[in-house]
């Protein structure tokens, strides 16, 4: 699937309102490029996944994270930061009963703080419209088959609001540590779109 944008027009008015920023010395030249960079390096699958551990071996942060999530990561020195207003973190827990995956139908919201740039799959139009129609379907394309018996929820993401999937703790994982707990868990996993 292709999809043609003509971004032109609208790359040329960003480009001269920028010049026009550094010449009235109000942007340093590069800056907004800087910054840019600067958030999209602060936010790693790796944090998200250091979350997921520690709910995982600690039942009290578990309560926690679920009851309040944007509270709960500022114990491990992670919040919802860098965007122009703070967004409320909302964690739903996979069991055996209920998978949860994660989508924006309008645009592609994403906790990008704690799990990095977005994939291209999750901002691509076919994921957000058939994810949420046919959950099932789209999940066993990414590679996940789930129990016939098992719930799928699917939850919308919006501006206010950025959702995280904490995913069912692996079993035979009782003698790992929390840092090997983390090492198991990826970003499908905290969309939703992979087991872990």
């Amino acid at each position: 699937m292709s999809t043609t944008h003509d971004d032109a027009p609208l790359a040329a008015q960003v480009r001269h309102l920028e010049a026009v920023l550094e010449e009235r010395g109000w942007l340093a030249p590069g800056e907004i490029d800087e910054r840019l960079d600067a958030f999209a390096a602060g936010g790693s699958p790796a944090h998200g996944a250091a979350i997921v551990a520690r709910a995982w071996i600690d039942p009290d942060f578990r309560a926690r994270l679920l009851a309040d999530a944007s509270a709960a990561i500022g114990e491990l020195g992670f919040s919802m930061g860098g965007a122009l207003q703070e967004q409320e973190l909302i964690v739903v827990a996979n069991d055996a009963d209920e998978h949860h995956v994660v989508v924006c139908t309008l645009c592609s919201c994403y906790p990008i703080a704690l799990l990095g740039p977005s994939p291209s799959w999750y901002k691509s139009e076919a994921y957000r419209s058939r994810v949420v129609r046919d959950p099932r379907g789209v999940l066993g394309e990414l590679g996940l088959e789930l129990p016939a018996s098992t719930r799928i929820t699917v939850w919308d993401a919006s501006a206010e609001s950025r959702y995280l999937v904490l995913p069912r703790r692996p079993e035979g994982t009782d003698d790992l540590t929390e840092a090997e707990l983390a090492g198991l868990v990826t970003r499908k996993g905290l969309i939703g779109t992979a087991a872990v």
